[in-house]
């Protein structure tokens, strides 16, 4: 019986360290905006080329793939990913011209891109480029973002 308890125990703690790892990024600002006014949370934009561009996997490995990020998320953000990968063949005709027209709008010219807007859909902050000082440095710059 003992046993059993602690596979049992061991089992939802890893499914609980699964869960926190992952989380839901949206792909549709509009969307995006709408979650943000009702939680009253910020959103979160990220402009990647996941799976050419290095420093977007790095920072993805770093920051946004841990655990104190995914907690942190939760609580503060809406999480919208806009995603220019060398293979086109994983996203819809839509989806593409939609980040491309989000690019444009936001004057992206590089990745990764981070742009924060507020609850009401206005910007706050961006980064541009890869962060040093992983999630430190990045929640940082997050909070920085709230007081504007």
């Amino acid at each position: 019986m003992k046993q059993l308890l602690v596979l049992l125990l061991v089992a939802a703690t890893l499914l609980s360290e699964v869960g926190a790892a992952e989380s839901k990024w949206l792909t549709d600002l509009p969307q995006a905006k709408e979650i943000a006014k009702k939680e009253k949370k910020q959103i979160l934009m990220n402009f990647t080329g996941s799976d050419w561009c290095s420093w977007c996997v790095k920072i993805r490995k770093e920051v946004l793939d841990t655990k104190e990020f995914q907690e942190y998320a939760a609580k503060n953000l809406v999480l919208l990913e806009l995603d220019f990968p060398n293979n086109k063949k994983s996203q819809t005709v839509e989806l593409k011209k939609a980040n491309a027209a989000l690019q444009d709008e936001f004057k992206v010219s590089g990745f990764p891109t981070f742009v924060v807007l507020g609850s009401e859909g206005k910007e706050q902050g961006r980064q541009v480029g890869y962060l040093k000082g992983g999630i430190p440095a990045f929640l940082g710059k997050l909070d920085g973002f709230k007081a504007k």
